[in-house]
């Protein structure tokens, strides 16, 4: 009795825990190139942790689609639905071979299928010839980064134009409104702005004594009725000498010998091309200010008693018109700003209406993790025992055995480490291949606690880590660890948490480990991550 009730328990628990995966396809017989569906399909509890293959070949017919899996609830179980577009570009009869399903981490077997793939018949005396077309033009699209560029390049170029014409508008009426009531005023007016011309920083030197010495010239002429514009440097100090003779002017000789040494120095520099240096050009405007002034003061003058009201209302003038000049600079840079972002912000509210916020930030703004998606991979094999992946990147090789304890390398023969970025970037992967010296009996978990805690010397907080056992495409088993952590950047002063899985496996007499990291809420990263661990082919221990 006892081994019927034990024989009918074991036929029970069989039937209830059994997986069972069944395979269709929606047609035996195709055309060269067109797609037929191949269907798996299991049904689950609600606990259970499925994997349907990702290869890129099944057998020798290509998959060209990889469709996304349906759910179906049946009381308190599951129906996963997987579904493969699948193709043949050579005529023949061929097999879907027996493929892997894991379920908790236990592979099941698919049944294989038959099937035809038939040429297509051509006719070519009853089919009408046609000339091969031309090649077709491929439009960049909008995410394209020198469209961007060239939209940003333009929008400077306007708005530099855009402040030249503020400023010239405002130049232009400002020299209409613009009357002098006096010569000393226009002089002095007419000294700062040449300051702010700033000629001689900017290396026109001659025309820095050009307008210097006219201002100087057209002063005296106007003030004293001297022909000084026609006259030359010689001729203008006789005539000031004079003047000051005939008209009673105070004008020491240190003031004539001053301005006669700067209109010399204007001769030198316009017909000599010689270069005074910038202190004795900084000396020579104080000179022809200061000589200004001294003539202004040494004309005889009637003073009236309203004298000291009008020349506080010229210091107004001169005041407001300062005013002015500052308020009209302010008007052209603001304006000029204004109109730049309301471009910006017209093109970036066409783009996010048209294609969205995701495609605005990932495309118009930039996303890393994004460019590394759409990049050229790179499938190659690193470390010993080999580890075949594809990456985004390239990985470098890099020198680990330095952080290792002493206890730790002295039980290994060979490392070797390979990595792309660092637990500080948007995306990070790191590989190693270890070799002992002896056969080592290695418990993966502990392997991965060790690990971790490398990640916590290097600034990682509040790690979360969950394990279960993992299984390659080609059956090769290990160890996964994942979860999330902070990262802290102490130099940036800013902390980002991240989705980590860790990869174990115990292989020819060596460790295996391949490490991805990139932010919790990054969906390239994620689809990254995913493409990289599909990618992973180890060796069979009996291989």
């Amino acid at each position: 009795m006892k081994l019927k009730l034990y024989i009918f328990f074991l036929l029970l628990s069989t039937s209830l825990f059994a997986q069972k995966v069944t395979t269709s396809i929606d047609k035996t017989k195709n055309k060269i190139g067109a797609e037929f569906q191949l269907t798996l399909k299991t049904e689950v509890d609600t606990l259970s942790k499925v994997k349907f293959p990702s290869a890129k070949n099944f057998g020798t017919l290509e998959v060209i689609q990889s469709y996304k899996m349906d759910t179906v609830k049946k009381g308190s179980r599951y129906e996963l639905i997987k579904k493969y577009g699948l193709t043949q570009f050579d005529s023949g009869k061929y097999t879907i071979p027996r493929l892997q399903v894991f379920i908790n981490g236990k592979p099941n077997l698919t049944d294989s299928i038959r099937v035809e793939v038939n040429a297509v018949a051509v006719d070519t005396l009853k089919q009408k010839m046609y000339d091969i077309k031309d090649i077709a033009q491929v439009e960049n699209p909008l995410g394209s980064w020198w469209i961007y560029l060239l939209l940003l390049f333009a929008i400077a170029v306007i708005g530099f134009f855009v402040y030249r014409f503020i400023k010239k508008r405002q130049n232009r009426e400002k020299v209409e409104v613009i009357v002098y009531k006096s010569p000393i005023e226009k002089a002095t007016s007419l000294l700062q702005q040449l300051e702010t011309k700033e000629l001689w920083q900017k290396g026109e030197v001659k025309n820095y004594y050009s307008e210097l010495t006219e201002i100087a010239r057209n002063y005296i002429e106007e003030e004293i009725n001297i022909p000084a514009m026609e006259s030359t440097t010689s001729e203008l100090i006789e005539g000031l000498r004079n003047a000051a003779k005939h008209k009673k002017l105070k004008l020491s000789n240190e003031t004539v010998a001053n301005l006669e040494k700067v209109l010399m120095q204007a001769d030198l520099v316009k017909f000599a091309k010689s270069k005074p240096l910038d202190f004795e050009m900084e000396e020579d405007k104080k000179r022809i200010a200061n000589s200004i002034i001294t003539i202004h003061k040494s004309i005889p003058t009637v003073v009236e008693e309203n004298d000291e009201l009008s020349l506080w209302n010229e210091q107004q003038k001169e005041l407001d018109r300062l005013r002015k000049l500052k308020k009209q600079k302010h008007v052209r840079i603001i304006t000029t700003i204004g109109i730049i972002l309301g471009m910006l912000l017209l093109f970036l509210g066409g783009v996010l209406y048209f294609k969205g916020y995701d495609y605005l930030k990932d495309t118009v703004i930039g996303h890393p993790t994004k460019e590394l998606v759409e990049g050229e991979w790179v499938y190659s094999e690193y470390g010993n025992p080999g580890v075949k992946i594809e990456t985004p990147k390239v990985l470098k090789r890099i020198d680990a055995t330095k952080a290792l304890p002493k206890e730790a390398a002295a039980l290994i023969k060979e490392m070797q480490s390979f990595m792309y970025g660092s637990i500080l970037d948007d995306f990070y992967i790191f590989l190693s291949t270890t070799k002992f010296k002896q056969e080592t009996q290695l418990d993966l978990d502990k392997v991965a606690e060790t690990s971790l805690k490398l990640f916590e010397q290097q600034g990682a907080i509040n790690i979360i880590v969950k394990t279960e056992d993992f299984n390659t495409q080609n059956g090769i088993s290990g160890k996964k660890a994942y979860g999330t952590m902070t990262v802290i950047d102490k130099i940036r002063g800013k902390s980002t948490k991240m989705y980590y899985e860790l990869l174990i496996f115990a292989q020819n007499g060596g460790l295996q480990q391949v490490t991805i990291m990139h932010k919790e809420d990054d969906k390239f990263g994620s689809q990254i991550a995913e493409r990289v661990i599909n990618s992973i082919e180890l060796k069979n221990e009996q291989q």
